[in-house]
């Protein structure tokens, strides 16, 4: 049986210490300005990006891994000898994952395990916590990936925004429904079902108000969470932010599961500063 290499996109949102201890091969997506391209986390971060966002007042726009570059990786592999695992960004919200079939179909049968997340962020993220925990218990790539495939439905990833800001700018919410989420103080709190992203509730007053109701969802889904790891993504919050949702799931969960991140710049560039998810997988 080869060996396996894990291959995520930019998106997963894990941090740059748990790819290096967990030997995982980030590809990033781009990130663009005008004809100016960067490379999601290597050109570039989300402070810079908020930081040209509010010079200019336009939204960067966001592009997928290419099928050439995917398949230039996936061949470094295959020849060392080893089949691969790929995870990113669901293929409802970018074409990352038809390019990775793409990329796959010259190359050899059998070598190129493709999950499609349905996710997001560290709802990806997850996933590929698991990937790496079943590679190595020395599964195959296909059993991996038909594990995976399995549980993508179970990933529960929801997501409140500060501000609509960036929604409106990107064209996802209107000029009105923006001012009068900041004038009211109303948050959305955003999941993803079934690849999509939607609304699930509107939240009314401090973002602490939008905190407490994912983690009272948190506290309902107990009997049911799978108890491998919590994560806590965020697009930039203060560090007092942190504490208090570390704080607060640490009386549900014990800490040592708790994975704190930040969001990358392609989920940055949609969502916006202040976003917040708390995202696990039932049983």
């Amino acid at each position: 049986m080869n060996k396996v290499q894990i291959i995520v996109d930019s998106t997963v949102d894990l941090t740059p210490e748990m790819y290096k201890n967990l030997n995982l091969r980030v590809e990033p997506l781009s990130v663009n300005f005008g004809e100016e391209s960067f490379k999601d986390g290597i050109d570039i971060n989300p402070d810079e990006i908020y930081a040209r966002v509010k010079k200019s007042g336009v939204l960067p726009s966001t592009a997928a891994i290419s099928p050439e570059t995917l398949k230039s990786l996936f061949e470094e592999y295959i020849n060392k000898g080893m089949d691969i695992v790929f995870l990113g960004i669901g293929s409802k919200m970018s074409t990352t994952f038809q390019n990775v079939h793409i990329a796959s179909m010259d190359l050899p049968s059998g070598r190129v395990f493709a999950v499609d997340s349905a996710n997001l962020s560290t709802g990806t993220g997850l996933l590929v916590l698991k990937a790496v925990k079943l590679r190595d218990e020395g599964k195959s790539a296909k059993d991996i990936a038909d594990y995976l495939n399995s549980i993508v439905d179970k990933v529960s990833a929801k997501f409140v925004l500060d501000k609509l800001d960036y929604m409106h700018k990107g064209g996802r919410c209107s000029g009105t429904v923006a001012l009068f989420g900041h004038l009211f103080h109303i948050h959305p709190v955003l999941k993803l079902v079934d690849g999509k992203i939607v609304v699930e509730k509107k939240v009314r007053g401090p973002m602490k108000a939008a905190y407490n109701a994912m983690i009272e969802e948190l506290k309902s889904d107990l009997p049911n969470v799978d108890m491998d790891n919590i994560m806590i993504t965020h697009s930039g919050i203060p560090e007092e932010d942190i504490k208090y949702l570390f704080d607060e799931v640490s009386k549900l969960v014990d800490k040592s599961l708790i994975r704190i991140t930040r969001a990358g710049c392609v989920i940055t560039s949609h969502c916006g500063p202040g976003t917040v998810g708390i995202l696990y997988i039932k049983k």
